[in-house]
């Protein structure tokens, strides 16, 4: 058995899973990095607007992919490179989720990936406040110079697996599903008319209103809890938000209810406040990862921080990887309030 997979990630120029604008992709034998490749593209035609909150973070703009290919013409490269790998991502579901939808608004089939998620391996490898990329990148010894970039995301995501393989003696990534109990799952192949994924529908609902996303609605000004729908029996356990309990605090993208529907919809279990229990927390209005060290956090989060120096294992995530997780739209009040803050594509991870 040898130590091989395909680490990528992708950056998006919107808040559509399927707008990919750059994708990284690495090469892994025997544990070591053997080849890398960048691709520069312009997104799917009628998906190719780019949010300024997009560009402020990974920098990539319409011109400088004005005479790129679009994804359909990348993709067989891609494909290529991959070549029947392991494909490993920090949220695999996202990265797996911009290539399903990008080849649904392509029109264009493409294969099934077997899939690892580094979220979910670094939180049984190493203990943290936050397992976004620069967190666990710098915890396994590969810290990130340039994020966002995609090319360097996806270096620093083989640097984790790698690291991950080291931590547990794996010989092969796969043995790491026995071991570390976090199951690999796989993204099936799509063919041209397929049932199409949640997100697509959403981003064709939001063209044919004549906006590339929703307008804010009420709920955003002050946030309702809403009832605690219980975990879907039959979300998928290889998820990174299965059997988590998770709470809310702050304003997301979505209304607060939908949020736990979606976060239930994957296994998790949603609750109000944070108690004993609580796994995650979940931090909206702009809360990224590296307010952790500058100390701009909420009641709720300063708690769970208190929890955490008292031995209890609760993770701190932004509303851009938790929408990452579950799929959904940013309100037009909240991309323009929060310019600031982690964008919804890969900017969060």
């Amino acid at each position: 058995m040898t130590y091989d997979f395909t680490a990528i990630d992708f950056e998006t120029a919107n808040g559509f899973r399927g707008s990919a604008c750059s994708v990284g992709a690495v090469r892994v034998r025997n544990g070591r990095i053997v080849e890398e490749q960048l691709w520069l593209m312009r997104p799917p035609a009628g998906y190719d607007h780019f949010d300024p909150r997009n560009v402020q973070i990974h920098g990539i703009t319409p011109e400088r992919v004005a005479s790129a290919p679009r994804f359909r013409e990348v993709f067989g490269a891609l494909n290529d490179f991959i070549n029947g790998d392991l494909v490993v991502a920090h949220n695999a579901a996202f990265d797996l989720g911009v290539i399903r939808s990008a080849l649904e608004v392509s029109e264009l089939s493409g294969p099934a990936f077997e899939h690892a998620c580094t979220v979910i391996l670094s939180r049984r490898s190493y203990r943290l406040a936050s397992y976004s990329l620069p967190f666990v990148a710098e915890a396994a010894g590969v810290p990130l110079m340039n994020h966002h970039d995609a090319l360097e995301d996806a270096r620093a995501c083989a640097g984790i697996m790698i690291d991950v393989g080291r931590i547990h003696g794996a010989a092969a990534p796969r043995e790491l599903s026995a071991t570390v109990g976090a199951a690999f799952s796989t993204a099936p192949a799509y063919a041209v008319g397929d049932e199409l994924s949640r997100a697509t529908r959403d981003a064709r609902n939001w063209r044919a209103s004549g906006a590339p996303i929703p307008k804010q609605p009420d709920w955003a000004v002050w946030p309702q809890e809403g009832p605690n729908p219980d975990p879907d029996p039959r979300a998928d356990a290889s998820h990174p938000l299965y059997g988590q309990t998770v709470v809310f605090t702050g304003n997301l993208g979505i209304s607060r209810p939908e949020a736990k529907q979606r976060a239930a919809g994957c296994g998790a279990q949603t609750a109000s406040r944070v108690t004993r229990s609580t796994s995650m927390l979940v931090v909206g209005d702009g809360f990224v990862a590296t307010d952790l060290r500058s100390g701009r956090l909420t009641s709720k989060a300063r708690q769970v921080l208190r929890y955490r120096e008292a031995g209890q294992e609760v993770e701190i995530v932004s509303e851009g990887e938790f929408l990452q997780m579950v799929g959904g739209g940013w309100s037009e009040g909240t991309r323009a309030a929060r310019s600031g803050s982690a964008a919804f594509g890969d900017a969060a991870s």
